[in-house]
């Protein structure tokens, strides 16, 4: 009850809702929010993970049950084609249609939705997150909104003077919490309501051809405009918890006010930043700008993209491929230190929020940095060719015995020949720095003291020391950009014990020559 880690805050907030009665429901309502006219965007995932992780912090301090729903607003009207879809021409004359209706661009499922949905519950899926799917069009048309539509439609001047204060004066004109989808055209309208009858529970609109139609707010005939169509899922679900992000404040204020209006408590929620693209722009589903799930898995393990997911919240991050091997090394370094830290300490460790009480261990005697760098001065197409170098550091692994190390011996492969080769700049070393890296090349021939990573350091310190470079790192920084093309690389002690000593001996020779200039 008292760790300061976040999930866990978020989660007394959440038990405080009920300190003096459990729920009617007989459970805690955890839901997660997703926009289908668009691909499945890495902040989806996020929004699960770190939803989840609350989920988990709750069940830690209380022994309601919970639930966790997923829910897709997929009867939201189409209205304009992302540019990162095949099919344009297509999927242009279907605008306005319910995006459940507009026929799949890819042609593997029945509409646009349903295809988008089904990404994201693979993905979801494949992680092992628990949570239930809920569809926007399924629960509208099976009539799982009836009641608090009827409420929505008897308090309709309730819920039009908390919205229209906040929209301009050609808005306010046409606006209507209900929209209603067209008998005659299958379209989700924007239009005014122009008369309501309490007792049949209808609203009457114009269509666009002119001609006035009564249709019922029950049964899928009408959804409800974005602000209240969020505040009638809480209220007719009785969510308790729903994070979003800091572009949806004002949303979450006005939806609070009208779910009031219904007569219900709205959620508790957290506003978290949104990701950056490298160049700190917004990252956009339309655009495709950033990082999709499907690229971050392409070159890190997806308990890595947890672990960046769980990294404060609520500070704005960039989210590029740049971020991946970071965020691999220090995720293994908090499961590293998991195991011997006592109760508090794990509670406030990312690994608890990623896994639980069932946290694995790390066989990555190798860190994804230094595997990077040792793709790179191997020249490595194939994660056999670290193996070699990975057996004589240290002989214990394998594949088979050190399946994490494996995997990410695949991924750095990968991610150098993709990323890190194409940026590779090699320089010649001036006299200073020559005169230097010949002197570390001749104490490593002398070398006799094995492959032992901090002894090989200080070797490496010394040179720096005894030619006098003043800061040491502009040293360290020679030898990156002289022996490895960039200006930032690992502990070259350690580097030197995977590598080898013969092999670096020989990789300082070819520095010196400029064979790698001219490579």
């Amino acid at each position: 009850m008292s760790s300061k880690a976040w999930p866990f805050e978020e989660a007394r907030r959440v038990l405080k809702r009920y300190q003096k009665a459990p729920p009617e429901k007989g459970y805690v309502l955890f839901q997660t929010g997703y926009g289908p006219s668009g691909l499945p965007h890495i902040g989806t995932f996020g929004e699960v993970a770190r939803t989840t992780m609350v989920r988990r912090a709750f069940e830690q301090i209380s022994d309601i049950p919970t639930r966790l729903i997923a829910f897709s607003d997929d009867m939201d009207g189409f209205r304009k084609v992302p540019g990162n879809l095949p099919n344009q021409e297509m999927l242009g004359q279907h605008l306005g249609l319910p995006l459940t209706d507009v026929p799949d661009p890819f042609g593997t499922h029945e509409g646009f939705a349903q295809h988008n949905n089904a990404r994201l519950c693979a993905f979801l899926d494949s992680f092992g997150f628990e949570y239930e799917f809920a569809s926007a069009t399924e629960y509208y048309r099976a009539g799982r909104f009836d009641e608090m539509l009827l409420v929505a439609l008897e308090r309709f001047d309730k819920l039009m003077d908390i919205m229209l204060p906040t929209l301009g004066k050609e808005r306010q004109a046409t606006y209507s919490p209900f929209l209603p989808v067209s008998p005659k055209t299958g379209h989700v309208l924007q239009v005014p309501t122009l008369e309501r009858n309490l007792a049949k529970g209808t609203i009457v609109y114009e269509e666009p051809d002119g001609e006035r139609m009564e249709v019922p707010v029950t049964g899928g005939h009408v959804k409800m405009q974005w602000k209240p169509d969020w505040a009638l899922r809480w209220a007719a679900l009785g969510v308790d918890y729903e994070m979003s992000g800091k572009d949806l404040i004002d949303s979450v204020t006005q939806s609070s006010k009208i779910c009031r209006a219904l007569g219900k408590q709205p959620p508790e929620s957290l506003s978290y930043e949104l990701f950056n693209d490298e160049n700190g722009q917004k990252i956009s589903k339309s655009k495709g700008n950033g990082l999709s799930m499907e690229e971050w898995l392409t070159y890190a393990a997806p308990e890595s993209l947890s672990y960046f997911m769980y990294l404060k919240p609520k500070t704005a991050k960039r989210l590029y491929f740049d971020v991946i091997p970071k965020a691999v090394d220090e995720y293994h370094q908090q499961l590293r230190a998991y195991p011997d830290q006592d109760t508090k300490a794990k509670l406030n460790n990312p690994i608890f929020h990623i896994h639980g009480h069932n946290a694995p261990g790390s066989d990555m005697v190798v860190s994804f940095a230094m595997l990077l760098n040792l793709a790179s001065v191997a020249g490595a197409e194939e994660k056999d060719a670290l193996w070699g170098f990975i057996r004589r550091y240290a002989p214990e692994a394998t594949a088979e015995t050190h399946p994490q190390l494996d995997a990410a011996a695949g991924f750095a492969v990968r991610y150098y020949n993709d990323f890190v080769k194409p940026e590779k700049t090699f320089r010649l070393p001036d006299d200073k720095e020559r005169a230097a890296l010949e002197d570390l090349a001749a104490r490593l021939r002398d070398w006799d003291g094995g492959l032992d990573a901090e002894a090989l350091q200080s070797v490496v310190f010394a040179v720096g020391k005894a030619h006098e470079f003043e800061p040491l790192r502009d040293w360290f920084k020679a030898i990156y950009e002289v022996l490895m093309g960039a200006s930032q690389g690992p502990r070259f002690g350690g580097f030197i014990a995977l590598y080898g000593v013969e092999e670096t001996v020989a990789l300082i020779e070819q520095g010196l020559a400029g064979a790698l200039v001219a490579k």
